[in-house]
């Protein structure tokens, strides 16, 4: 099964950045994405940002990952 996890562009750093998961900050891979811009928020799977998200479904699907999380008592740290 593949999971993409929505996340924050905080800083680019050339090829990579860093991006917040509700809280939880990790560098990613951001070569596959066009015009990447810090605040935008960005699908991840397997370190690499594969697409770009929009803000307001990028905030609905970290509160179900949440719930997911919370339901399989599980920390969301341990899902990335």
């Amino acid at each position: 099964m593949c999971l993409a996890i929505p996340g924050k562009i905080l800083k680019i750093d050339g090829n990579s950045a860093l991006i917040d998961f509700d809280g939880i900050k990790q560098k990613v891979i951001i070569a596959l994405i066009q015009d990447p811009e810090v605040g935008k928020f960005v699908i991840v799977h397997a370190g690499y940002a594969i697409e770009m998200m929009d803000e307001k479904d990028a905030l609905e699907s970290i509160e179900q990952w949440k719930e997911l999380a919370e339901e399989q008592d599980l920390d969301l740290s341990e899902m990335l």
